[in-house]
């Protein structure tokens, strides 16, 4: 686990307009290299829901395909007390080709009394190497999300190229995710 995973408190260093923009609903996002070929990005928002229920919603693995419009695929393969063995499929249109993907994930939940988080590791797949880390606390009667992921694809790819892609597809599966977690019943 790198730095841009440690265990850290709510940034409380926001702006103003940074708070008002991520409780209307806007996705505040970080992104950072990631080795030659890879990037890491860091996003946040607000979910208007409970703790409690956003966890619920959110652990539910097979409606990721719900929440995030290129996610083709996500299934529970195995499951013992400490965790999940977790399988993804997406596909990505690019200009003028079709890029198809597909992750095997190690997948630990933890409950702590100030947040919930689900850290995900690459066992297999069609990236060198993956590693992500969602975790919920407390914020604004609410939820804040906030999701830390580092990977880099087995297709060589410029990082600009990738951090390029982080900022556009993020925030806009981000909200996705937030429209779907949100009108779940």
């Amino acid at each position: 686990m790198t730095a841009a995973f440690a265990d850290s408190a709510i940034d409380l260093g926001w702006s103003h307009s940074q708070q008002a923009a991520l409780l209307k609903g806007d996705v505040l996002l970080d992104t950072q290299p990631h080795s030659a070929w890879g990037g890491a990005v860091t996003a946040q928002m607000h979910l208007p829901l409970e703790r409690g229920l956003a966890w619920q919603r959110l652990t539910d693995y097979p409606r990721w395909t719900q929440y995030f419009p290129s996610l083709t695929q996500s299934r529970v393969l195995a499951e013992s007390q400490d965790c999940k063995q977790l399988y993804q499929a997406a596909g990505k249109t690019f200009w003028v080709f079709t890029a198809q993907v597909e992750i095997y994930l190690k997948v630990t939940e933890k409950i702590h009394p100030l947040r919930h988080q689900i850290q995900f590791q690459l066992e297999k797949g069609t990236f060198n190497n993956f590693a992500a880390l969602l975790k919920l606390q407390d914020y604004q009667d609410g939820t804040l999300l906030t999701y830390s992921v580092q990977a880099t694809p087995s297709i060589p790819i410029p990082t600009q190229i990738i951090q390029e892609g982080m900022r556009f597809d993020l925030p806009r599966n981000m909200r996705s995710l937030r429209r779907a977690v949100c009108q779940s019943s």
